[in-house]
């Protein structure tokens, strides 16, 4: 069975946590007790090198996570729309620009 490895890096006062193999609910209660172990100290998530990162990860994450100081970094577009879904944001400037918007359509 796969499972999560959570790297620890500092730098400049800066904590991030880099993630490596598998995120799915049971590694993501780990990841969580990490984060709650930190406190209220701001941390950048590095999803980056996951190998498999499944969406039932989101909803055990984003419990509890809107009042902290976090930022989501390495995300698929996939993801980013999950963690927006559950009202997380994921430090994007913007989300991607439809195609064609509905104006453009209608005119």
């Amino acid at each position: 069975m796969a499972g999560l490895e959570i790297h620890r890096e500092e730098l400049a006062g800066r904590l991030t946590l880099r993630l490596t193999g598998t995120l799915d609910g049971r590694t993501a209660t780990l990841l969580r007790s990490s984060l709650d172990e930190l406190g209220s100290r701001e941390v950048v998530v590095d999803f980056t090198h996951l190998r498999e990162f499944r969406d039932s990860a989101v909803a055990v994450l984003t419990h509890g996570l809107k009042d902290r100081k976090i930022q989501l970094r390495g995300l698929a577009g996939h993801h980013e729309r999950m963690f927006r879904y559950f009202g997380l944001s994921t430090g994007s400037a913007a989300p991607p620009r439809a195609y064609y918007t509905p104006e453009e359509v209608l005119a």
